[in-house]
């Protein structure tokens, strides 16, 4: 095989997974007849959806509600909006920033011809839904991933902070622990700096703090929910994790307490930088 033909072959793989990296993810929620609350299955199935985001930069959201021809048109455009606005409540409930909503629209009911099913009912069931679409941001060209980006060295900043002077109110924020969206357990590599921070702190065995725990993107300072639980304390088992580990790793109880702050201290840019948690110092006494 020869390089002209080997040059041509890697062009060809490498924009073909430039355009299907840029394509819309989609997914579709249906409901009830007249209903706007979203069934346990569909919300479940919304939830394994939205944790696939995980991984993607995504540039915008755009939620569309829809009815069956049953009804007045001024009811189901209603109905529809509603439906939309249950699909992105339950988006701002699980860490999915609202700047990225662009599109919330209720556009009534579909009518029967658009879908190619003979059965009424099974039609009507599929019209009775939401579209959701997702418009990821565009690959980075690998040009230009030659160029250096402008990011802060942090890894060694907290346990430094940790072992230096300080006084009862300071905060020490773990900028480098990251959370899952909507989860209270961290990554790997954050796992590794956070045994670091540990280690400080058994060492540093003077002072005593609170663990405060940061959720991003909810609406109205309210807390978000724990996929893994349910509840919607997550502010509070994100600061409650980092507690048991720390407790786990020699940090005496007595020196700690953990507490959920919700979404009422925003660092504000990136919303992962939000899903966090800090440390505030409560007394310092003499080292033993």
């Amino acid at each position: 095989m020869n390089k002209p033909f080997v040059f041509i072959l890697l062009f060809q793989l490498l924009s073909n997974m430039l355009v299907f990296s840029q394509k819309n993810l989609t997914h579709e929620v249906y409901f009830d007849t007249d209903k706007y609350e979203v069934p346990s299955t569909e919300e479940s199935r919304l939830l394994l959806f939205i944790s696939s985001l995980n991984e993607v930069e995504i540039k915008s959201i755009a939620i569309f509600g829809f009815c069956d021809d049953i009804g007045a048109p001024s009811y189901n455009l209603k109905l529809s909006q509603q439906r939309a606005n249950a699909i992105k409540n339950i988006f701002s409930e699980n860490e999915i920033s609202e700047e990225m909503i662009t599109h919330v629209d209720g556009k009534g009911e579909i009518l029967l011809k658009i879908v190619e099913e003979k059965n009424i009912n099974k039609i009507r069931g599929l019209n009775r839904k939401v579209e959701i679409i997702v418009n990821p941001n565009p690959p980075i060209l690998p040009e230009k991933v030659k160029e250096k980006p402008k990011v802060v060295e942090i890894k060694e900043s907290v346990p430094i902070q940790i072992k230096g002077k300080l006084k009862v109110g300071d905060k020490i924020i773990f900028e480098n622990i990251l959370f899952k969206t909507g989860y209270a357990t961290v990554s790997t590599n954050s796992k590794k700096n956070l045994e670091s921070i540990a280690k400080a702190l058994v060492e540093r065995n003077d002072i005593y703090f609170t663990i405060q725990g940061h959720v991003c993107c909810t609406k109205f300072s309210r807390d978000a929910i724990d996929r893994k639980t349910k509840k919607r304390n997550l502010s509070e088992a994100r600061a409650k994790y980092v507690y048991d580990y720390l407790a786990k790793k020699g940090v005496d109880k007595k020196r700690m307490r953990y507490m959920g702050m919700r979404r009422k201290f925003p660092l504000g840019g990136d919303p992962k930088f939000d899903r966090r948690v800090e440390i505030l110092i409560t007394y310092v006494g003499k080292e033993n």
